[in-house]
């Protein structure tokens, strides 16, 4: 362990947040998301899991450590539910509202039909998935710039 890091994040998932850039996406989701199938498509390759864990309890332990991007005008994406586009489940919105208290600003989320989910999701840096049970428990979030003070 160390100072400072929530103890639910792994080892991997803190060197794979420590590998991605700024503008990297991951997605983090449900445990009915084709995660295994979509994961080898991305940078990373294989799925991240986050046992033990719902969508916003781990969404908030990787904004401790991660910064979301402040120069688009959406940095979450969700999917959308099918036959119903403009439906807003209860879990959009919270984790809509947890990621503007984490970053202390408004942060608005986009939605994506379904397919076109997946294939952003394909280009994705990493998959984590959770044992959220869901439905539409599937996001994208996208890497900010960390400010740093300069190396002495």
């Amino acid at each position: 362990m160390l100072k400072g890091i929530d103890q639910r994040l792994s080892a991997e998932l803190v060197h794979v947040l420590m590998l991605m850039g700024h503008g990297d996406e991951l997605v983090i989701c449900d445990v009915n998301h084709p995660a295994a199938t979509i994961a080898a498509k991305t940078t990373y390759g294989r799925v991240i899991d986050f046992a033990g864990c719902d969508i916003l309890t781990a969404t908030g332990a990787i904004l401790s450590l991660m910064p979301l991007d402040t120069f688009v005008p959406a940095p979450v994406s969700r999917m959308q539910v099918v036959g119903d586009a403009a439906k807003v489940l209860p879990s959009f919105s919270a984790l809509q509202v947890l990621c503007s208290e984490m970053e202390g600003r408004d942060v608005e989320m986009q939605a994506l039909e379904r397919f076109a989910f997946y294939e952003a999701a394909k280009r994705a840096f990493c998959i984590i998935r959770t044992a959220d049970s869901g439905p539409y428990g599937c996001f994208i979030l996208k890497k900010g710039v960390v400010d740093l003070a300069p190396l002495r």
